[in-house]
């Protein structure tokens, strides 16, 4: 039985498509509020909004992966507890 436990992980090209995917969305709405035809206020307010907005993306997707990885962790758990019952039942012993 291995101590390691398996992730999913990413491919190269998928990391790439959602990094450059994030850059184009942040900058486009960058350049949207920049050049709103609007007051200081309300471009300032825009912006702190789309800030906002994308640190509470961040963060919501930090705690659905801890999650996940709670769930995992706990099913490889359960999961070793069965295969060392299973290990040790022998059906052929007489009780």
């Amino acid at each position: 039985m291995s101590n390691t436990i398996s992730s999913n992980n990413t491919t190269n090209a998928f990391f790439a498509q959602a990094a450059v995917s994030f850059a184009v969305a942040l900058v486009a709405v960058t350049v949207g509020v920049i050049f709103l035809p609007v007051s200081g206020w309300v471009r300032g307010f825009l912006s702190i909004g789309v800030l906002y907005t994308v640190t509470s993306a961040f963060t919501l997707a930090k705690c659905v992966r801890d999650r996940q990885q709670e769930t995992q962790l706990i099913s490889r758990v359960d999961q070793a507890r069965m295969e060392k019952y299973l290990a040790e039942h022998d059906p052929l012993k007489q009780p």
